[in-house]
């Protein structure tokens, strides 16, 4: 097959899929019929999540001809299983003696939207893994506003969590900004901190913070950060109960969903184009591409 074909397949099953996935979302999102019942799904189910699910987004650069740089905005939702301690092969660090969590069968909605056409997408994502149905929802992202504002918005009551590493790298931060290279107080300081974060207490780290007398725009961000979203920093609460306290899912999303295909060296793409390759490698790394390619008429 010539490379051609492989295109003009690729790019005609992406446009189909991307138009069918566009319909349902208009779809999920008129009102509904009188006496029906706010759990009815408008999608397709397709692997159903039961118990526990986790919902991560963020967004990712690819390049766009004519724009430049632009967001590829990124949803994953996956199933959470909660094993126990016991079952680690390693027992080293701080999560030693916490519940194992394993994320999997993951799906992915992604593409150059704004926040409120993402919000639709996640939203009708969520009802094809039937999340109206699963009683424990939780979503550990950057602390990025637009990602909490649309994620609460479709599911009210979701546990929202910030992401550990991101929070961990907010206290580097602050502490490369008030010691020199190099400097022996950086990692006593540093241990100290995550000591305390761990432990649920990001308001003795904005403290900290702050005691350093720092008038540096890092410093003042990494105190607000912790000062703004310490409720959502409770990680002994969120451990206990098996909540994922990292995002790594979708930032797992980013590399092999995205950037794996659409960033390559020296590649550009028209945003038509764009759009119809990330709706296909959803589909693909969403585990459902069978499904699709045999249901969605394609060019």
């Amino acid at each position: 097959m010539s490379a051609d074909s492989v295109q003009r397949i690729t790019e005609g099953f992406g446009a189909a899929i991307a138009e069918v996935r566009s319909s349902e979302v208009a779809q999920v999102h008129e009102l509904g019929a009188a006496g029906e019942s706010p759990r009815t799904s408008c999608v397709q189910p397709v692997a159903p999540i039961s118990d526990r699910a986790s919902i991560s987004s963020d967004g990712v650069m690819i390049l766009v001809r004519q724009e430049g740089w632009k967001e590829v905005k990124v949803t994953a939702i996956s199933q959470v299983e909660v094993r126990s301690a016991g079952e680690r092969t390693v027992q080293t660090g701080r999560r030693g003696d916490d519940p194992l969590i394993h994320l999997h069968h993951s799906s992915y909605q992604a593409g150059l939207w704004d926040a409120d056409t993402m919000a639709r997408y996640q939203y009708a994502e969520g009802l094809r893994r039937g999340l109206q149905n699963c009683p424990i929802l939780s979503s550990a992202n950057d602390a990025a506003g637009w990602i909490d504002r649309i994620t609460t918005a479709n599911f009210p009551g979701i546990v929202s969590v910030v992401d550990w590493t991101h929070a961990a790298q907010r206290v580097w931060a602050a502490a490369n900004a008030a010691f020199d290279q190099n400097s022996p107080a950086t990692q006593p300081w540093v241990d100290a901190r995550l000591d305390a974060l761990w432990s649920g207490k990001a308001l003795d780290v904005a403290s900290a913070i702050a005691a350093l007398n720092l008038d540096t725009t890092v410093a003042h961000q990494a105190q607000g950060y912790f000062e703004s979203y310490h409720l959502r920093m409770n990680y002994p609460a969120f451990r206990s109960a098996g909540y994922p306290i990292g995002s790594g899912a979708v930032e797992g999303a980013n590399r092999s969903v995205v950037q794996q295909r659409m960033k390559c060296p020296g590649q550009g793409w028209c945003r038509h184009n764009a759009q119809s390759v990330l709706a296909a490698l959803c589909e693909l790394h969403s585990d459902r591409f069978e499904i699709a390619w045999k249901s969605v008429p394609y060019a």
